[in-house]
Parts: C-alpha cells; sequence; structure tokens
C-alpha cells in the first residue's frame, strides 16, 4: 500500500489518499492521472493494467487501487 500512496502523492500531495474515497467520483484524478498512475505501477510494481481494467471502480481510492494491483499481481 506505501507504494501505492507515494505514486498517488507524487501527483498530487495535496490529497489525503488515505481517507478519500471518491478520487474519480469528485474530480481529484483525470485521465493525465490515470495514465501516469499506470504507468508508475507498471514501472515500479511491475504488474501490467490491463484496459478492461481501467475503470473509475479501480481508480476512486487508494485501497481500491491497491486492491487491483493485489489482484493482478497474482
Amino acid at each position: 500500500m506505501d507504494d501505492i500512496l507515494e505514486i498517488l502523492r507524487g501527483l498530487h500531495p495535496d490529497i489525503d489518499f488515505e481517507t478519500c474515497e471518491t478520487l474519480i467520483d469528485d474530480g481529484l484524478l483525470d485521465s493525465f492521472d490515470i495514465v501516469a498512475i499506470i504507468a508508475e505501477i507498471s514501472e515500479k510494481l511491475d504488474v501490467t493494467v490491463t484496459a478492461d481494467e481501467i475503470i473509475p471502480e479501480n481508480f476512486n481510492s487508494a485501497r481500491a487501487l491497491y486492491a487491483l494491483v493485489e489482484r493482478l499481481a497474482d
């Protein structure tokens, strides 16, 4: 989870990613952020996020993103 939080904070240090669960719904993350997050996950965590996984539910919170990475890493 720390790696995910580090990636997110690198994009937007002003957002409380530990508690926010509406990152996409509230427009805090945009499509450019999603592309950057996917690239960082691929590079740092060696996990490939496929196109069918790019849905708001997977990016609405750090916990959801962590669960996505955990699922894809298996």
